[in-house]
């Protein structure tokens, strides 16, 4: 395919189409070197080749790569269902992709948006993975403060809730706790105070739920 797509266009200005075509790979090469992390593995995952991109994000080198699982870079980040899904597509011969958090040599964490090519034999059988990836930490930090932001929005939120509507429900349970054992009034009376501690007690409960519920984002992030 990428002969094709090299030698369309190039004149018949003498010497063979392969001495024509060479500086065009070459170039072709630099450019995926310089801006995209490739590597090849097998079925099995083992590496068989990487590019210069992928050992100066991961921080390996080529000599350390080759022949390693590519669990190497997993940060563990992922569920297993998620990486089960991904091999299981790839494994049918088909195109996966995703976004995935790995691991560097040092320990530091980079996001990556992956694209995973099953190379197929003859008869359309998976015999390797070509694996081609961008960076995007940046992007993914970003994002990461946008939720912080809007976490802290919903912090605040609560602070609001829990000073400016919780403080007057717990002051309205009181004194209907108070009207309903102290006061011999009138049965009307009696069912209008039982009504406003029920829906007293509704708001505070609604209060409850949504502190649990910012407070689990909180823990997730």
């Amino acid at each position: 395919m990428l002969m094709g797509i090299f030698t369309t266009g190039i004149e018949d200005t003498g010497g063979s189409s392969e001495e024509k075509l060479l500086p065009l790979l070459i170039a072709y090469q630099q450019a995926v070197d310089t801006s995209i992390i490739s590597s090849i593995t097998d079925t099995k995952g083992t590496i068989i080749h990487v590019n210069m991109k992928f050992c100066e994000v991961s921080k390996f080198s080529a000599e350390e790569l080759i022949g390693e699982n590519h669990r190497i870079v997993n940060s563990g980040y992922h569920p297993k269902e998620f990486l089960k899904n991904m091999w299981k597509t790839i494994g049918e011969g088909r195109v996966w992709h995703g976004e995935i958090k790995n691991k560097a040599k040092d320990g530091s964490f980079y996001w990556v948006d992956s694209v995973i090519v099953p190379i197929k034999d003859l008869k359309g059988k998976p015999v390797q993975y070509l694996s081609l990836r961008t960076l995007i930490s940046e992007r993914k930090a970003k994002e990461e403060k946008g939720r912080e932001e809007q976490i802290r929005a919903m912090e605040e939120m609560l602070y609001k809730i829990s000073h400016e509507v919780r403080q007057p429900v717990v002051q309205i349970l009181g004194l209907s706790d108070l009207f309903e054992h102290h006061i011999d009034a009138e049965e009307d009376l009696k069912m209008t105070i039982s009504g406003i501690k029920r829906s007293a007690i509704l708001l505070d409960n609604y209060t409850r739920e949504l502190a649990g519920f910012v407070h689990k984002i909180r823990n997730e992030q």
